[in-house]
């Protein structure tokens, strides 16, 4: 791509991004029109995701600046205004339909196109991840899934024209929220010619899914230890989305009146947002290769706290049934023991969760350790002072790898 065009594709990426812009704060006025309809804690679901939001645009126009020829930064700005767009479409149907009733033309229009956006982000989505971190597929091979995510995507759309489709709403879901169930009246009969195609739709969409995921572990497979990296990134969200899930599934199961208020609220607001904001910034570290080698660092350091949170909530959660459902002990003083035993065990299950979590996924830091403690254990009976600074040196090589390593010793009579 030469300068010219450089320019001209950058300057057409500030139009992409003030629109989305526009139809953000557009998106948040109506959210501040229907707050007595939502409430407060719902309101501010729809702004912590609009900064989500906003921080994915200035990440696309990030990459698109400093890379205009890579389709990541295109794809990024696309997701941003689709998902921007489905939330001002959730809340104009919101206003029109329930707020204020009839003030609003097309509002049950408006309340169908968020679903039809919420899919479409979805499918941008995993052009995304299949066309990640060069904007190129894996191989010329992997044609067919690209236009198998094209099929999919346009069946999934077409199948909401049919009449009989029901609005409740798409990102945000403020129709639900707002028990307003209408059908959209469509552009094709119910039981016309895609009737049939939900569960081959379905299917097919599954399988597009596999593909792309798949398509992560190909690029991997014999990478470099940079695209290793990169692709981590983005590992790294996925991780992060499947722990608030697994969070979001646990709280339904133990507390299902909490997790249907404002904990169930909190807790799908970090599962949206966590692949909103996370895969922009992903995309930023990752295509621009900024403090790309601390992922591994990252990685272990939030598996060990969520394996030890996750097991620590166990414990406490056992203790207080114990107590309360066998002992048929109702006081204070038992959960505030079950809170000290809980409390007593973080340091000890930290560590050891660590340790293992580094043995996996920061092998670096875990073979750094490693030789360290070896060489303090040797460092115990050495007596001779040039056989430790070429120990001393030799470990530092193996754990760090440096160009160039000085040892300084200070002589004291």
């Amino acid at each position: 791509m030469g300068h010219d065009a450089r320019r001209w594709v950058r300057v057409a990426a500030w139009p992409l991004a003030g629109f989305t812009a526009c139809v953000l704060v557009s998106a948040l006025v109506l959210a501040a029109l229907n707050a007595s309809r939502l409430g407060t804690v719902r309101t501010g679901a729809d702004v912590v995701l609009a900064v989500a939001v906003g921080v994915g645009v200035a990440t696309s126009q990030l990459i698109i600046s400093r890379l205009p020829g890579n389709a990541i930064g295109w794809l990024l700005g696309l997701i941003e205004l689709s998902l921007a767009a489905s939330m001002f479409t959730d809340q104009y149907a919101l206003y029109g339909l329930a707020t204020a009733s009839g003030s609003l033309p097309a509002a049950l229009t408006a309340g169908w196109a968020a679903g039809v956006l919420a899919t479409v982000t979805v499918m941008l989505l995993a052009f995304l991840i299949l066309l990640f971190p060069d904007g190129r597929l894996p191989s010329r091979r992997w044609r067919p899934a690209l236009w198998a995510l094209v099929v999919v995507t346009l069946g999934w759309v077409a199948g909401q024209f049919q009449a009989g489709t029901t609005v409740t709403g798409g990102i945000t879901n403020a129709l639900s929220a707002a028990r307003i169930t209408y059908r959209f009246h469509g552009l094709f009969p119910h039981q016309g010619w895609l009737s049939g195609t939900g569960r081959v739709g379905f299917v097919l969409g599954v399988a597009a899914g596999v593909l792309v995921v798949v398509s992560v572990f190909v690029r991997r497979r014999g990478a470099s230890a940079e695209r290793r990296k990169q692709l981590a990134w983005l590992g790294y969200v996925g991780l992060m989305t499947v722990i608030w899930a697994a969070a979001l599934v646990v709280a339904g199961v133990a507390a299902p009146g909490a997790s249907n208020g404002s904990l169930g609220t909190l807790l799908w607001s970090l599962l949206v947002c966590t692949p909103v904001a996370g895969v922009p910034l992903a995309c930023a570290v990752a295509v621009l290769k900024y403090r790309l080698y601390e992922i591994d660092r990252i990685i272990s350091r939030t598996l060990a706290y969520a394996i030890v949170t996750g097991l620590l909530v166990g414990v406490y959660a056992g203790l207080v049934l114990l107590t309360h459902q066998v002992f048929r002990v109702h006081t204070p003083v038992a959960v505030a023991a079950s809170t000290l035993a809980a409390a007593a065990l973080f340091t000890p299950l930290r560590s050891r969760v660590q340790r293992r979590v580094d043995r996996r996924f920061n092998r670096i830091r875990y073979d750094a350790d490693q030789a360290l403690a070896a060489f303090a254990a040797r460092l115990k009976d050495a007596v001779d002072l040039d056989s430790v600074r070429d120990d001393l040196a030799g470990v530092v090589h193996q754990a760090l790898e440096p160009a160039h390593v000085s040892v300084w010793i200070s002589h004291r009579d």
